[in-house]
């Protein structure tokens, strides 16, 4: 089975190694417009060969597009005019919706698979790629109804040799839903990060202070803005009321603190605490 690449960086190198590992796919070629990433990724056994857009889709079996929202929902309708009806192509955007719907008056939509693995680091680049890094996590399947029943199959086949947890859902209720499982917590995480500059000027005293509980919810912020702002411009209006009602949560603990309701505090922090039951 031959697959084509096209970003061949942290999510595209990771899902490239597996399933070389996994012996799913034989032969990878690799599309990017970063040169050096392309010669990174065969330095390092994550792909064959670089080829250019049009003759990787010839030779390939699957496409699998692993590149920023935005420029997927502009490059996904030049892939599938190139495509033939024994081809798949995927992609592993955050976002669904916009995507889907940019195809969805297409002539080959069939062949496309909307498909989200939930994972991803603050790191980016070949040289982040891990092979084992989507073991375990769940693995999203939007608007199954649109995609041809093997095209379906190889997707599934994905998944497995992922060793991912297969879900299915509407586009556009994967958007509501990653708003608020993923989204926010980048923004928090970015302007908790942003809120220590601000109010902490020495570098040294944030180093040497910084406690793992720190370290782990600013870690998200080390993320890069050319793969985050696309997503956020993407799922506007889900971000904006997921953050409508953090911002509502915040103040409750500020007035709390204002009035010194301690009581009303810790009824905070032990509702918070349901979580527990959620994530074990």
């Amino acid at each position: 089975m031959k697959l084509t690449i096209i970003g061949v960086g942290l999510i595209g190198g990771s899902i490239a190694l597996k399933l070389r590992e996994k012996h799913f796919a034989d032969y990878v070629y690799g599309v990017d417009q970063n040169e050096q990433h392309l010669v990174e990724a065969k330095e390092l056994g994550i792909i064959d060969e670089s080829l250019s857009l049009e003759k990787a889709i010839q030779n390939s079996d699957l496409v699998i597009l692993a590149i920023p929202v935005d420029s997927a929902r502009k490059l996904l309708p030049a892939i599938l005019d190139l495509v033939t009806d024994k081809q798949t192509v995927m992609d592993v955007g955050s976002t669904k919706a916009g995507i889907v719907k940019g195809v969805e008056n297409h002539k080959n939509r069939s062949r496309f698979v909307a498909f989200h693995p939930m994972w991803g680091t603050e790191n980016s680049g070949p040289k982040s790629a891990v092979s084992d890094s989507f073991s375990g996590r769940a693995g999203v399947i939007c608007d199954q109804e649109d995609s041809a029943p093997d095209a379906l199959k190889m997707a599934r086949q994905v998944a497995e040799y992922l060793e991912m947890n297969l879900l299915y859902m509407e586009s556009e209720s994967h958007d509501i839903h990653t708003a608020y499982i993923s989204h926010i917590s980048h923004i928090t995480s970015y302007a908790l990060a942003n809120t220590v500059l601000e109010k902490e000027r020495e570098e040294d005293t944030i180093f040497q202070l910084a406690s793992s509980g720190f370290s782990s919810t600013v870690r998200l912020a080390k993320s890069h803005p050319e793969m985050w702002v696309p997503i956020f411009r993407q799922n506007r209006e889900n971000v904006l009321d997921v953050l409508n009602e953090h911002i509502t949560q915040l103040r409750k603990f500020k007035s709390a603190l204002e009035k010194e309701n301690y009581d009303y505090l810790e009824e905070l922090i032990r509702n918070a605490n349901k979580i527990r039951g959620i994530l074990r």
